[in-house]
């Protein structure tokens, strides 16, 4: 009989596949909308805040890590000159540590660094990045303390960066006058409706897609599969929306449920 009971009781659930993210409404975001990719196709994830999440790959603490592939590639390999999408992509998957492997990037969203201008300056000088490069030297650019922005525009590199406390008081300078251009991001939620983030036609600002990065000989192929599915929904729009429902209060979690149950995977092109 006791046989029986031990046989009879079938076999446990596998634990949830631990997604590691930082602390942070954002860097959750996107670690919940990767864990609900997995439930979606019916493997368990758990999202786990830790300080170092690359550090848990290593580790076998963390399975899955999402991250942007500019800064990925900064961490691995600091000394790479790729600027545009294939090419960090490309140079990321040659850097990546033995033991992880890169899942599909998001050719459709991402959240790199920007310059924004008022537009009227935009509709006098032109709204792409190639238009200030040509004036790198000579320009005034803002930024929010405690971010990070790009040194240089391609091979120009800018003058010292004036830095505001907060969004509302760097666009308030960029209105004023009191800068040329301001430094923001393509994702970003809080770009007021008078200012027009310009567009870098030539990647002369570091790409920065999402991707996700896991332990090799870990995921089944269809968690592997499950993974990529999000470069096939995700949009920066979607992101920037998703983010200013972040700030107004929404859990990350829930966010990301929402938005997936909105954009169901496997439908895509």
């Amino acid at each position: 009989m006791v046989w029986c009971v031990a046989g009879c009781a079938g076999r446990q659930a596998p634990p949830p596949i631990p997604v590691a993210t930082t602390a942070g409404p954002e860097a959750e975001l996107v670690a919940h909308l990767y864990a609900s990719a997995l439930g979606f196709y019916g493997s368990a994830a758990q999202v786990r805040v830790v300080d170092d999440p690359l550090a848990g790959l290593d580790s076998g603490e963390a399975t899955v890590v999402p991250g942007w592939t500019g800064r990925l590639l900064a961490r691995f390999d600091p000394d790479a000159p790729a600027r545009s999408d294939v090419q960090v992509y490309r140079s990321l998957l040659s850097a990546l540590p033995e033991g992880v492997a890169a899942g599909d990037y998001t050719t459709a969203a991402e959240d790199k660094p920007a310059l924004a201008m008022t537009a009227a300056e935009s509709q006098k000088l032109g709204a792409d990045t190639a238009t200030l490069a040509r004036r790198c030297p000579a320009i005034t650019v803002g930024a929010v303390s405690g971010t990070t922005w790009p040194t240089s525009i391609g091979t120009c590199a800018l003058p010292t960066v004036r830095q505001f406390d907060d969004a509302a008081t760097l666009f308030a300078a960029l209105r004023s006058g009191r800068v040329d251009a301001a430094w923001t991001s393509t994702a970003a939620a809080g770009v007021p409706s008078e200012a027009v983030v310009l567009s870098d036609k030539t990647s002369l600002i570091r790409a920065e897609n999402l991707v996700p990065l896991y332990r090799r000989n870990v995921l089944s192929e269809s968690q592997v599969l499950a993974l990529n599915e999000i470069a096939g929904v995700l949009d920066t729009g979607s992101l920037a929306d998703m983010r200013r429902e972040i700030a107004e209060g929404a859990e990350p979690g829930r966010v990301a449920a929402q938005w997936l149950e909105a954009h169901p995977l496997g439908t895509s092109n």
